[in-house]
């Protein structure tokens, strides 16, 4: 169950950094990332070892555990900032239970999908990483700020796939990670839910296994609808047969039954608009018309 808004952040907030995932590569990207946040007013703590290194990972599992930990149980972070995804977030969750009475704000996306799917926080937004906020445009940025200091949220435009309009939580996530979760207890409630998916630099014949896993599982069964961001790098090598990506999830996705509206701003290699997990989101669909995923509970229009 996802609990009540965390209290908005405002400038002057302290906001901790840490790297549950992968090691940190793009240091210059990284360091204008903090730059963002400390030049909208916040300030920002990093953790002692943001950027350790063991193997592709950014530290050891213990040393990224309790980066997480310390984030969550210091009541002077009001946001938890993750620095990048890569991998190594599930590796986290073995054995590991969630402190009780945490409300606060997680950012991330990709690999932070483990994060924001297992803790289900109710601050947990799917949005830009350190390493890659500050090549995000303007309005993706502010669209960041308007929920994190006023809970406000913008509808996001987008292209219809199946005609249908449908109500639920929204579960934003990486495919590949959010499909790791299935079947294991951090896995959430999919009943009623409108899923957010995004991928980058996975196969065709890579996204149709996990597709059909979903599928074999049922896990399809119970959900309202479908929004899809975008799908980078996912492209077959020339002269190989293949399905495009966008068939392989058009055939996949499109029988189920439920709205579908792709093309949405999210995800790897481009805009990033920020996706809140948890709350009420709405997906109107026309067939081969424009589609929107908006937020009754939290729209204004934009001025």
């Amino acid at each position: 169950m996802v609990h009540p808004l965390p209290s908005p952040l405002a400038p002057g907030d302290l906001l901790y950094a840490i790297a549950p995932s992968g090691a940190l590569r793009a240091t210059e990207k990284f360091e204008a990332g903090v730059a963002v946040w400390r030049k909208r007013g916040y300030r920002v703590e990093l953790s002692p070892t943001y950027d350790t290194r063991w193997g592709y990972l950014a530290g050891s599992d213990e040393q990224r555990r309790q980066q997480l930990l310390n984030a969550l149980k210091d009541p002077s972070y009001r946001g938890v900032l993750c620095v990048r995804g890569g991998y190594g977030g599930t590796r986290l969750l073995e054995n590991f239970q969630w402190p009780t009475g945490i409300n606060k704000w997680l950012i991330g996306f990709s690999d932070i999908t483990s994060l924001l799917w297992s803790s289900q926080m109710s601050g947990g937004v799917h949005g830009p990483l350190l390493t890659t906020i500050s090549q995000e445009a303007h309005w993706s940025l502010q669209r960041l700020f308007n929920w994190l200091e006023n809970q406000t949220l913008e509808p996001l435009k987008g292209h219809s796939w199946v005609s249908g309009i449908a109500t639920g939580k929204l579960l934003p996530a990486n495919l590949t990670v959010a499909t790791c979760l299935l079947n294991t207890t951090h896995e959430p409630n999919f009943a009623g839910a409108i899923l957010a998916f995004e991928d980058v630099t996975e196969a065709p014949y890579r996204l149709d296994r996990m597709l059909t896993h979903w599928r074999m599982l049922g896990k399809f069964d119970q959900v309202a609808g479908i929004a899809l961001g975008r799908f980078s790098q996912c492209e077959p090598p020339a002269n190989i047969p293949s399905f495009s990506a966008k068939e392989v999830l058009q055939e996949r996705l499109g029988d189920l039954g439920i709205p579908i509206v792709a093309n949405l701003p999210f995800g790897h290699d481009g805009v990033n608009a920020a996706l809140p997990f948890g709350i009420q989101a709405k997906i109107e669909a026309r067939a081969d018309g424009p589609g929107l995923l908006s937020f009754p509970n939290h729209y204004r229009q934009p001025l």
